[in-house]
């Protein structure tokens, strides 16, 4: 198998700095891709987190007067992830949030930020970093969206490029008049560069002038081809739908295995299942619900907004007031959505725990509790959450678009191969549906007059690893630099 090198540009990776799914890919895929006989360098920007956890650390390169301020590329390693760090204070030297000031609005100089990450990767493209000049760069969602065109128009051989699109909705648009500052030329401002709408788009930048384009599920790249979920790139993306394919997610199974976690007080595995009742309990002391084995146990691990459906979920509170179900959510995000579910866990203490924020522990203790997970998304590009619910043996109750539409197998459809519940279209009225017949089939199994205990064991032994999916992008890589004459 011939080596492949390939530089991954991504705006956060865990464990460093993680704000969603993206971080979670950006630090699984790399180490997946070694055992396909490709080497990933991961260029992030230098948060202070990112410097702080570098090991090894090499100054590869300096760049002054780099969109406003001295910069260096530095070289080093986090644990089996290989990293470069674009260093440059005077755009990442700041605390919390990657990408919002902590009022919640966006840092004002995310332009140049993000720019100046997509130039770096440009750079190391075109040999900056003598001793690992890649085959191809890998780009991945808006914040990388510019690195083919820096490619592009540097007028110079470059590597193949990869843009690959984590959600539609976010496409880092900026306004025109900073296509000078940003070090675009003046004729990449048309209908066929990275013009959009009489603005910037840098995911519409990385969407045209990739050569290939990905997304993460074969149902999403479909549904971002028409106008519904295409958020006004859809007429571009079928132009491109002989570059364009989608290729599921994973997870890191050594980090997400209930055998072994150390966030649970009591590991389990489809041999000893009845261990994860303790898991119930203690997140029912953790989230202030009544400890009740019977109880039928609902979790939440999600960022409040309306693409996220937790609206929907709101409307069905009565039902769990009426129905011996309990609600555990952890999530941050729009602030209405969260004054109303902390409003409603105070009004019914025993049945309803909200914690807001991100805890990382407590989401493990979630998938490892609760006995289904919701995840009522409107569109959901691949999506996380329910992957890990199948690896924890939680019944996934999912809404039938993207990524949950091919994860998850339908208790009604599948029969005794189902692995949850799906509902469609997205509405409160069909979520209430479907979490009134998981409920109905979880008081059945107390009786054992159930497919339950089947559903959890078909999950529990769903590959959804990294394995076989990490070979699709190898694959990928190949074909892309045989077909460019690499």
């Amino acid at each position: 198998m011939t080596p492949m090198r390939v530089l991954s540009v991504a705006s956060e990776i865990y464990p460093i700095v993680k704000t969603g799914g993206l971080a979670d890919v950006a630090g699984a895929l790399p180490i997946a891709l070694k055992i396909e006989g490709v080497e990933v360098r991961t260029l992030v920007p230098g948060y202070p987190a990112v410097v702080k956890a570098l090991e090894q650390t090499s100054e590869i390169s300096s760049l002054p007067n780099f969109f406003g301020g001295n910069a260096r590329l530095l070289g080093g390693s986090h644990g089996e992830l290989d990293l470069f760090v674009l260093d440059a204070p005077h755009l990442y030297a700041r605390e919390g949030n990657p990408y919002v000031q902590p009022d919640g609005t966006d840092w004002p100089d995310n332009a140049f930020r993000f720019a100046a990450l997509a130039r770096a990767a440009a750079y190391i493209g075109l040999g900056s970093a003598p001793g690992f000049v890649p085959d191809v760069v890998h780009g991945h969602d808006w914040q990388a969206g510019l690195m083919p065109a820096y490619l592009l128009y540097s007028h110079q051989p470059h590597p193949v490029t990869v843009m690959t699109v984590h959600n539609m909705a976010f496409q880092g648009r900026f306004p025109r008049d900073l296509l000078g500052p940003l070090g675009l030329p003046p004729e990449s401002f048309s209908i066929y560069g990275v013009e959009y709408y009489g603005d910037i788009s840098f995911l519409k930048a990385g969407l045209q002038f990739a050569d290939r384009i990905t997304t993460v599920s074969p149902t999403y790249a479909v549904e971002i081809q028409s106008d519904e979920y295409g958020m006004g790139l859809a007429g571009l993306l079928r132009q491109r739908a002989s570059d364009l394919s989608g290729i599921l997610n994973g997870i890191d199974t050594a980090v997400w295995d209930p055998a072994t976690d150390p966030a649970l007080p009591a590991n389990y595995s489809v041999e000893r299942l009845e261990a994860r009742a303790a898991n119930k309990a203690a997140l029912q002391r953790r989230m202030g619900l009544e400890v009740s084995p019977d109880a039928f146990l609902l979790g939440v691990v999600s960022r409040l907004s309306w693409q996220k459906g937790l609206d929907l979920l709101l409307a069905c509170l009565p039902t769990f007031a009426s129905g011996g179900m309990q609600l555990a959510l952890l999530g941050d995000g729009d602030a209405d959505l969260r004054d109303a579910f902390r409003a409603a866990a105070a009004g019914d203490p025993g049945h309803i725990g909200v914690v807001t924020g991100y805890d990382e522990k407590l989401a493990h203790l979630i998938q490892a509790g609760c006995d289904a997970l919701v995840v009522p998304s409107r569109f959901e590009p691949c999506g996380l959450t329910q992957l890990c619910a199948l690896r924890y043996g939680a019944i996934p109750i999912v809404a039938a678009v993207g990524g949950l539409a091919d994860t998850v197998r339908d208790e009604s459809a599948a029969g005794p191969d189902a692995t949850g519940f799906t509902f469609s279209p997205v509405t409160a009225e069909n979520l209430d549906q479907a979490v009134r017949r998981a409920a109905a089939a979880f008081f059945a199994s107390r009786s054992h007059a159930s497919n339950w205990p089947r559903m959890q064991l078909n999950g529990m032994l769903t590959d959804v690893s990294w394995r076989h999916r990490a070979g699709r992008y190898a694959e990928l890589y190949r074909s892309l630099v045989a077909q460019h004459g690499g």
